[in-house]
């Protein structure tokens, strides 16, 4: 049987975030002793190619026409994720026009949640009219390449020359349960400035969500 693990280092990465100086740091340990980091702020993005719930595969690559991808790990059966799915869908709405679409990824084990299944995932992105791909992990491997640990977790990529590049990695916005309360607009902000030349100010914040179940 395979071991994993994940561990959790602080490290100092500047005022990231509104009261923080450091931010988690998170490294995948498999059995055969490989070890792999997630993504940080200013880090190139590798292609990844995932089953899309119509059928087809969808990559990275295939929004190199665009500015900038808005990549959100979620679920079905995470009620964090079912909170953020309106703001996701909003997401999309107001920015996949002006070249910063959402790609929504499940890295979550349908072994130990139902809810997400593939034709679950089907059934969800129908009811609710995404607009966008609905991207099964069911490998893992790209939420792991990510270093994604939660449902919710966005990572904001801007297209540089043919790499996308990281730019903001944490929550939606600073509160899951009410919409309306929301007074910082982490991702939102953040393409806004990606699109108008500005740098993005908040670049990295903790998510809060349901923690990903690892397969052996």
């Amino acid at each position: 049987m395979t071991i994993s693990l994940w561990i959790t280092f602080m490290l100092g990465l500047g005022a990231v975030s509104a009261g923080s100086a450091s931010e988690p740091f998170h490294i995948y340990i498999s059995g055969d002793d490989q070890v792999t980091a997630g993504y940080q702020v200013g880090d190139a993005v590798a292609n990844f190619r995932l089953k899309n719930i119509d059928g087809n595969t969808v990559s990275l690559n295939d929004f190199l026409n665009s500015k900038g991808v808005i990549v959100v790990f979620t679920s079905n059966h995470c009620p964090f994720a079912k909170a953020y799915e309106d703001r996701i869908i909003a997401l999309n709405s107001k920015f996949a026009s002006q070249g910063f679409p959402v790609i929504a990824i499940n890295p979550t084990d349908p072994g130990t949640h139902q809810d997400d299944t593939f034709e679950k995932m089907r059934e969800r992105s129908a009811s609710k009219n995404y607009g966008y791909p609905y991207l099964v992990d069911d490998t893992q491997h790209t939420a792991k390449a990510f270093g994604a640990g939660r449902t919710p977790q966005v990572y904001i990529l801007q297209k540089s020359g043919s790499k996308f590049t990281v730019r903001y990695v944490g929550m939606i916005d600073d509160n899951p349960q009410d919409p309306g309360g929301v007074s910082k607009f982490y991702a939102d902000e953040a393409v806004s400035n990606l699109l108008t030349g500005k740098p993005v100010v908040t670049t990295i914040t903790k998510p809060v969500g349901c923690a990903i179940k690892w397969k052996n």
